[in-house]
């Protein structure tokens, strides 16, 4: 009981305070070294566009996250001489495509099949949810590295005032991701480059940055970070359920649900976790923050407000993924959102803002491991938007694979770039 919810206060906080905006720019030649495939993952029966699906190049470590809309962009270096990329997602089968070079603007359409789970198939287990959470955090040391890596990433973070984008930053990462086995060392992250756009009025009586940028995203890989929604000591705390067994790559997942059944000095969550059912590894979980007191959760996001600000969170929404890679499980996709209201004492409007976070491994060293230091890694205490050039070049990313914008985003950085260019 003495826990405060530590590793939430230490990875999910934002910062409320009034700044200044500063602009600098940075032009990048295009990288031609790569092969490009693009496109968007949508439901062969439905035709309805697959959010989140994964994309990835067969035996190696490239790839990326379709986004919202269910597009994606695919950078494949011609030095692997790869000749197809498979497209994967929760409830529906792999499928492998013909890695082609672009010879048309229209928009190609990659059709994945939702997958049905042969009940022969699926390890039998006692169908305890419970057992299945224990069998899962006791097998960690089993089905994650016990090796360090060095990853690369693409990580974007938007926030809106209503509809309205007021912030939006991305960057690419190189990170030193420690064993999942006991180690003092700790993940560190150290940004490549990274760019941003602000559209933030004189008149605006509230700037919203978020800190900690992509060293906040690793805490939610909770199988690293067990304490967010699979530590043992609060278990007791939680009520869980088999709902139903899934496809995740080709492999039969149960999916648990989890519901608080009582009320703490901390937050609790709610949500599902989803269990390899042979190998019992986490391979996904979908969750939310229990808002039965929505005062006592806005403490853990707002690190300073100006006096007479109400702060409200209406919603939260966390989603993170694994991908197995030769009988071992890696750090696939990470995403975040909060909705919250701010509201003036004493005045008569209410602001509602949205501040949404994502990060997607696009490629994992084993070999060349990285170590980062302190000085050059971005430290918690960091808005990446402060530290980031302005948008302006298109071709700006080169050859690192990235999480497409969704419409939305697409258009707002459009916007933000004839605003940097006038």
């Amino acid at each position: 009981m003495k826990k405060i919810n530590r590793i939430l206060q230490k990875s999910l906080r934002y910062s409320f305070t009034a700044v200044m905006l500063v602009i600098s720019a940075t032009l990048m030649a295009q990288d031609l070294s790569y092969q490009l495939v693009s496109g968007v993952v949508k439901d062969s029966k439905t035709k309805e566009p697959v959010v989140f699906a994964t994309i990835a190049v067969p035996g190696t470590t490239i790839g990326t996250v379709a986004n919202s809309d269910g597009e994606f962009t695919l950078k494949v270096p011609k030095s692997l001489n790869a000749s197809e990329f498979e497209i994967y997602h929760i409830g529906y089968k792999n499928r492998s495509f013909p890695i082609v070079t672009e010879k048309s603007s229209k928009k190609n359409v990659y059709y994945i099949e939702p997958a049905s789970i042969e009940i022969e198939k699926v390890v039998v287990r006692p169908f305890d949810a419970r057992d299945l959470i224990n069998g899962a955090i006791s097998n960690i040391s089993k089905n994650y590295s016990k090796t360090p890596a060095s990853l690369t990433a693409f990580y974007r973070e938007t926030i809106k005032q209503r509809r309205k984008y007021i912030s939006i930053a991305e960057a690419v990462a190189e990170i030193y991701k420690s064993a999942y086995n006991f180690t003092f060392e700790s993940d560190k992250v150290k940004i490549l480059k990274g760019r941003r756009g602000e559209n933030v009025k004189k008149a605006d009586t509230l700037m919203v940055k978020m800190q900690g940028g992509p060293h906040v995203a690793l805490y939610l890989d909770i199988v690293k970070y067990p304490e967010l929604i699979l530590s043992r000591e609060d278990m007791p705390y939680y009520d869980y359920e088999v709902v139903n067994i899934v496809s995740i790559d080709n492999e039969p997942n149960y999916v648990i649900s989890f519901t608080p059944n009582t009320q703490l000095d901390y937050p609790l969550y709610k949500g599902k976790i989803y269990i390899n059912s042979e190998t019992l590894a986490v391979t996904m979980a979908e969750f939310s923050i229990d808002l039965y007191d929505p005062q006592k959760v806005a403490q853990i996001f707002v690190r300073k407000k100006p006096a007479g600000l109400i702060f409200e969170p209406t919603s939260t929404t966390y989603l993170v993924t694994y991908k197995k890679i030769d009988n071992t499980y890696y750090l696939n996709y990470m995403r975040s959102e909060i909705n919250f209201r701010a509201d003036w004492r004493k005045r008569i409007f209410k602001t509602y803002y949205t501040v949404m976070s994502e990060m997607a491994i696009t490629e994992r060293n084993f070999d060349k491991v990285n170590k980062i230091t302190y000085r050059e890694s971005f430290k918690p205490n960091l808005v990446l938007a402060d530290k980031v050039n302005e948008y302006f070049d298109p071709d700006y990313w080169g050859a690192y694979n990235t999480i497409e914008p969704d419409e939305s985003i697409e258009s707002a950085i459009k916007k933000l770039n004839k605003m940097f260019k006038r």
